[in-house]
């Protein structure tokens, strides 16, 4: 447990690794008394964790493949998560059409029965059948769509959510190093010893548990330690996403089935735009990261067959793409892979070594609730699992306070409009006012970059929040990169170059 005598470098449990799980095991295990550390290659959450569909849900689609327990899990963590951070996530109505040349209306309606079942005890609304004519969620897609169901689960800014488990972890006492690569790890008298490197510096650190969350590079740890006798065979598999400007005047989205099996969502996205995916392709490890022009074609044709404007890839404004590592058998479709998660734990002359295989982001809390567990059963200490009722920075606050909170915020700072308060508080929730402190007016939040990004913003995000360049900040600490001007992104990445 933690000792204060300990050198900055001597820490209890370090993790290679800064996406969602990663970061979700540094909070959980800094709030349990542990002194630990977190050492990311990149920008935290900048590889899958910020590329999924940005959904808190059960999966209704792991119903087919019997993944009851992983789905019963998922829903009970949804609620969980929602009240922990509801400035970053909020309830999200789906729209599944019926298609009638492929799964039967009854069988949909049982799935979202079991669905609904599963989820036990929650405020979110229980699914329903309606009639799509003459009904506004029906007034943007085909004609020849005339029934439909609808069921509730939950947005979440993903990059936000890594982001906030990090902070808060640091709060408690945790060090975290972002864009500062592992190059090295070896046992040493009951030990690890990890050697890291960043641009500005190179040093060493010593551990007594070791945990891996490297999600796709997971085995590559097993190559630096040189030692591939125990990796666990991972399944890399792709999924890209497309934006295009707004498709439909409200704020539910839609889950649409595919000729293929597949599903994919359209959602409501950042006010102007909707969302579109997801793929699911085999990825090669080496390959480039990045949405092809025959996935492209994929969402736009799938989107397609729902909606009355058909799409191409002209449309798309935006795409992203990231790679799951799946703890899973090749004979299995991507479609039907596991988004389940598992846990290898070893321990050789007294240093430890967890590794994590897959997940889903939904299940992140509960998956470093049980990593920690491990770690402290086999160390035969004691511990509380805390995380369940501790909000995120920010998120201290009921779900239905949040119109009122948002209002208090345009009355105490009369030059905002509503849509900048909103985008604010929906990025830092009670923390707004830390942000923009004592200003009167718009100049002093000093210098703009557009779309009503300040100085004072973009300092916060430098200072507080661990961006370095101007991607971490227009992509991933927001989402102003589909609004602001090539010009604009020119001027800002001048002005962060400058402060480095």
């Amino acid at each position: 447990m933690r000792n204060k005598k300990k050198d900055e470098t001597d820490f209890d449990i370090f993790i290679i690794g800064g996406g969602v799980n990663g970061a979700g095991i540094l909070r959980d295990a800094a709030g349990s008394g542990f002194k630990c550390g977190l050492a990311e290659m990149g920008d935290f959450g900048s590889a899958t964790s910020s590329s999924s569909t940005k959904l808190f849900h059960g999966g209704l689609r792991y119903l087919e493949s019997y993944q009851f327990r992983l789905v019963k899990e998922s829903l009970r963590e949804r609620d969980i998560l929602l009240n922990l951070m509801p400035h970053i996530s909020w309830p999200l109505q789906f729209i599944l059409p019926h298609n009638k040349n492929l799964r039967s209306y009854w069988i949909l309606r049982l799935g979202l029965y079991i669905y609904d079942l599963l989820g036990g005890s929650t405020k979110l609304s229980k699914s329903v059948g309606f009639d799509l004519r003459n009904n506004p969620f029906g007034s943007c897609l085909d004609q020849s769509y005339t029934k439909a169901l609808a069921y509730t689960d939950c947005w979440v800014e993903d990059s936000r959510l890594v982001l906030l488990n990090i902070l808060d972890a640091e709060k408690r006492g945790a060090k975290a190093f972002s864009y500062s690569k592992v190059t090295n790890v070896q046992r040493k008298n009951g030990h690890w010893l990890v050697s890291i490197k960043s641009k500005e510096r190179s040093f060493e650190i010593k551990t007594k548990v070791l945990i891996n969350t490297m999600g796709p590079w997971v085995n590559s740890l097993g190559q630096v330690e040189k030692n591939k006798n125990k990796q666990v065979m991972v399944r890399l598999i792709k999924g890209s996403h497309i934006v295009v400007k707004k498709l439909f005047n409200h704020d539910n989205a839609y889950i649409f089935q595919g000729k293929d099996g597949r599903i994919i969502f359209s959602i409501p996205y950042e006010n102007d735009f909707t969302l579109i995916g997801t793929t699911e392709v085999e990825h090669k490890e080496g390959d480039e990261v990045k949405c092809s022009d025959e996935e492209k074609d994929y969402l736009c044709n799938f989107a397609s067959d729902y909606f009355q404007k058909k799409l191409t890839k002209k449309d798309i404004v935006w795409d992203y793409s990231g790679v799951r590592a799946l703890y899973e058998s090749k004979n299995v479709e991507a479609r039907n892979a596991s988004r389940d998660y598992s846990f290898q734990l070893e321990e050789k002359e007294g240093a430890v070594l967890l590794t994590v295989y897959g997940g889903k982001i939904t299940t992140y809390r509960k998956l470093a609730e049980k990593a920690v567990s491990k770690i402290t059963s086999l160390l035969k200490l004691k511990r509380t699992e805390w995380t369940s009722t501790k909000h995120l920075p920010g998120g201290g606050f009921k779900l239905e306070d949040k119109e009122k909170l948002i209002v208090g915020i345009l009355k105490k700072y009369k030059f905002l409009n509503r849509d900048w308060a909103e985008r604010l508080f929906k990025t830092f929730g009670t923390d707004v006012e830390k942000v923009l402190g004592k200003a009167k007016t718009k100049k002093d939040l000093g210098r703009s970059f557009g779309s009503d990004l300040t100085e004072r913003e973009v300092l916060w995000y430098i200072n507080q929040e661990h961006a370095r360049c101007v991607d971490d900040l227009i992509w991933r600490r927001s989402k102003l990169g589909l609004r602001l001007s090539s010009k604009q992104v020119r001027e800002l990445n001048s002005y962060i170059k400058k402060l480095n």
